[in-house]
């Protein structure tokens, strides 16, 4: 986890426990910092994943798929926005970003096959009208991650289920819903369908803060009580 940038958001390189085959997760800025990363680990980026196309999530992502030549997934309904990064830039300041034509779209359903990995994504608009979530679905073998100058290796004989959740939930607060295109009845259901499908120990990798799981959110997030009073 690479938290980036002025708005710090978090980045995310993983692989298989040993394997020389790396994701990146959302690469928001500070694209060698995060080439740099791959290069220590020694892994071949397969893809770069990106939740949705804020510019606080896409930043790097050019630079960085220029340099390993790794394919873009991104949500369908956003591509114009990374393909035009800078015109959806809300504040001055921020930037300049170079914007990307990716090589694959994703809407929500697929499950992608990815540096060994069976990744399903989930459709989880709110934030953004086009997010989505990467699961890693649970039984997956533990994974070693590089963060800042060391490596840390997962332990145990399973790893519950990863969610990479964007700015869908954060610990103790949800994503914000007041820029074009968010809603927040649909963001709440979103984060329904995420803990009606997922247990409590997933662990939620969210896009800004530190992580969680569903469970500590499900007792003590005070965004989400609405989803626990009756209809």
């Amino acid at each position: 986890m690479f938290t980036v940038g002025p708005v710090q958001e978090n980045s995310f390189l993983i692989r298989r426990d040993g394997g020389d085959r790396a994701l990146l997760v959302d690469p928001g800025e500070e694209a060698p910092k995060l080439l740099g990363a791959i290069k220590a680990l020694g892994v071949q980026l397969d893809a770069i994943l990106l939740t949705h196309c804020h510019f606080d999530h896409v930043g790097a992502v050019a630079p960085v798929a220029k340099a390993t030549g790794a394919p873009v997934y991104c949500p369908q309904i956003e591509v114009p926005i990374l393909q035009d990064i800078m015109a959806y830039v809300p504040w001055a300041g921020f930037g300049p970003f170079e914007s990307w034509d990716p090589e694959h779209t994703v809407a929500g359903g697929e499950r992608l096959s990815l540096a060994g990995y069976d990744i399903d994504v989930l459709f989880t608009p709110g934030h953004s009208p086009g997010h989505v979530t990467y699961a890693i679905a649970d039984g997956d073998e533990p994974t070693a991650l590089f963060s800042g100058d060391r490596i840390a290796d997962a332990t145990g004989d399973r790893s519950p289920v990863a969610l990479f959740s964007g700015d869908v939930l954060f610990q103790s607060s949800i994503g914000r819903t007041d820029l074009p295109g968010g809603d927040h009845a649909t963001l709440l259901a979103s984060i329904a369908t995420l803990m009606e499908r997922f247990d409590d120990d997933a662990v939620v990798h969210p896009g800004h803060m530190g992580l969680t799981t569903l469970g500590a959110e499900r007792a003590g997030n005070p965004f989400l009580s609405e989803l626990s009073q009756p209809s």
